[in-house]
């Protein structure tokens, strides 16, 4: 992948910014920083930097992906009720990878497993 300014600011705001951004909430933010980058720019390029496996592109909600600076192995929570996006260590399951290589026999390249349900912030204020 080439290096670009563009990108770099890209990477720069996404890895200040932990909240799992949707790619319009990162474009109000390099406005803010005067990027001069454009929404379809953004997207192409946090596309690619995903297929590259730089950043990890988070679909499931909504009809916006979210994009994570954290490429480390883990794993998401989608609260329901809010739509944050949390991260969830890898130490829960953590021989999952291979379990599942085992059990099945298939050589797994990429995994990205999203569990949803209500975060402990929002069933606090329902209770």
């Amino acid at each position: 992948m080439n290096y670009s300014k563009q990108r770099e600011k890209i990477l720069d705001v996404l890895s200040n910014n932990a909240v799992h951004p949707t790619a319009e909430y990162l474009l109000d933010l390099l406005k803010k920083e005067h990027a001069n980058i454009g929404y379809t720019t953004l997207y192409r390029n946090l596309n690619q930097l995903a297929q590259a496996r730089i950043i990890k592109k988070i679909d499931g909600l909504e009809n916006s992906a979210r994009f994570d600076h954290n490429t480390h192995e883990h794993y998401h929570f989608i609260c329901e009720k809010c739509n944050r996006v949390f991260d969830i260590p890898k130490g829960v399951a953590p021989d999952l990878l291979n379990n599942t290589r085992k059990a099945t026999g298939f050589d797994i390249t990429s995994h990205d497993i999203i569990f949803h349900g209500v975060c402990h912030e929002c069933k606090r204020k329902d209770s």
